[in-house]
């Protein structure tokens, strides 16, 4: 199963975690409109991904509800019928949540750092560090520290859980 090391924190300044993820990009940026729906499951939380313009996703994901930097195990499946799915899964599990969010996208290596303007919330910052036979745990938690200190990310701003659990919050 994939697996990667994630970090979300609140931003203070969108243009300067920009103008950091811009220095340090080692490939070109994307820009999303994305809409999270979060359904009720049993283990983990299971989102299915509307990105308007691109493939929908329906997204299984567990990991710790911690501050530091932890690792996540992940499924991400391709949708072709987004509404159909929804319709399904709202029936059989229900609607949690919607996050809809307006995502910037840097890469920076193995590790895909996201500026994030969330509805109804404010500003964030996430890093993923994918794993694979070049990256390993280690490897991982040592980039995001290293991502960290760039960015001045101070313990006060770190989050605990998805953009989901401060809405429903």
């Amino acid at each position: 199963m994939p697996q990667n090391i994630e970090l979300k924190a609140r931003l203070a300044s969108l243009d300067g975690a920009r103008a950091v993820a811009r220095r340090l990009a080692t490939g070109p940026s994307e820009e999303q409109h994305q809409v999270d729906t979060y359904f009720f499951c049993r283990s983990g939380r299971l989102k299915l991904r509307e990105i308007t313009g691109r493939r929908n996703e329906l997204i299984w994901y567990e990991r710790p509800d911690q501050e530091q930097a932890k690792a996540c195990r992940y499924l991400v499946v391709r949708v072709d019928d987004a509404a159909g799915l929804k319709q399904a899964l709202t029936s059989a599990w229900g609607i949690r949540c919607i996050v809809e969010k307006y995502r910037e996208i840097y890469l920076y290596q193995n590790v895909r750092i996201h500026l994030d303007r969330v509805v109804d919330l404010d500003a964030f910052l996430e890093f993923e560090a994918v794993l694979g036979p070049d990256a390993d745990a280690q490897t991982g938690h040592a980039q995001l520290a290293f991502l960290r200190g760039q960015f001045q990310i101070a313990d006060a701003d770190l989050l605990t859980g998805s953009y989901a659990d401060l809405l429903a919050s």
